[in-house]
């Protein structure tokens, strides 16, 4: 039997046993590669050799090369299509070659017929179209911020409003024309709104009088819900409701402060004036139920007095008595 190890002997001996194996360890993982690439050589060779094709470089072929397949698309495009000015402009850099400046180089599609090998924004990502788009669009002011509105955060590409082959009645320049074409593209996504303009009291879409745009800009803006701006800083409403714009003499808060829509629906309603109450008062008494101080000659607002006696029809209808409710210059309860 051998001798039975004590004290320091029997650490030492651990020790030993422990850097044995750290060694052998270490030995055997430099080892490992070193017997796996003569195996994996073989493999580099044949990648190099199929290296040059997988990665062949695309080059610019021109807009007749596209043509020899794509004729009917390429005549039309030369034809009808605003975007033909980059096959002849000499300002953009795509002189001769506008189809690849959406569709990028053409020399590896044109020998291998591969949808695989051209860019096509069927096949890619909303940034990607918006970034494609935009290197051409991006100094145009209505595309200010494009990039951070609500459109481009909920993956709408400029692709899906936008056609860029189609030709003719269908094609979006000739659709976008007219507001009927507008409001038509819209509602295909915002069917809730559309619903909205089929209450008996509504800004005119259905007649076509108005488009959809003339309120929101869907590209961008810096309002919320994309709506436009008017004379620098106000809302898109007073382009046409000016006469609301003031200034007045006396303000009425909301007007300043709130959006419209505190008191309209701007998409429609079923209250005349597109209020958002059946009843005048219950609007009015959303804000002036709350103010405790009595109003006084020049102030509007408050409690309303004792002679309104809310029950009475007659008291019922505030705007009979204060008819200049978004602001006057002659009286501060905005009496008529």
């Amino acid at each position: 039997m051998g001798r039975l190890l004590k004290g320091p002997a029997f650490f030492q001996s651990g020790v030993r046993m422990r850097f044995r194996l750290l060694l052998w360890t270490a030995v055997f993982a430099l080892a490992a590669p070193a017997a796996a690439g003569p195996q994996d050589k073989p493999q580099g060779k044949a990648a190099e050799q199929k290296g040059p094709e997988a990665a062949k470089k695309k080059e610019y072929v021109g807009s007749e090369t596209c043509a020899g397949c794509h004729d009917e698309i390429y005549s039309n495009f030369t034809k009808k299509n605003p975007h033909a000015i980059l096959e002849t402009n000499k300002k953009r850099g795509w002189e001769t070659k506008a189809c690849e400046a959406c569709h990028g180089p053409g020399s590896v599609h044109a020998e291998t017929n591969s949808a695989d090998d051209i860019r096509s924004p069927k096949n890619m990502k909303a940034a990607a179209i918006d970034e494609m788009c935009l290197s051409c669009h991006k100094n145009q002011p209505t595309h200010v911020g494009r990039l951070q509105s609500s459109h481009a955060r909920n993956n709408v590409a400029c692709t899906q409003c936008h056609n860029v082959h189609a030709t003719g009645a269908e094609s979006t320049q000739a659709q976008y024309r007219q507001a009927a074409g507008i409001n038509k593209k819209c509602a295909s996504c915002h069917s809730d709104v559309w619903a909205s303009f089929q209450k008996p009291y509504r800004h005119k879409l259905n007649e076509g009088a108005m488009a959809c745009t003339g309120c929101h800009n869907p590209h961008a803006s810096f309002l919320n819900k994309n709506l436009r701006l008017t004379s620098g800083t106000e809302p898109g409403c007073m382009a046409c409701h000016s006469d609301k714009r003031g200034p007045f003499v006396f303000e009425h808060a909301p007007v300043k402060n709130e959006p419209c829509s505190i008191c309209h629906e701007p998409h429609g309603s079923a209250n005349p004036r597109m209020l958002a109450r059946a009843q005048v008062l219950n609007l009015c008494l959303e804000c002036h139920s709350n103010i405790q101080s009595p109003p006084k000659a020049t102030t509007a607002g408050g409690v309303p007095p004792a002679i309104h006696d809310l029950r009475n029809p007659r008291f019922q209808n505030c705007t009979i008595c204060h008819q200049k409710i978004h602001g006057s210059n002659a009286n501060g309860a905005m009496l008529r």
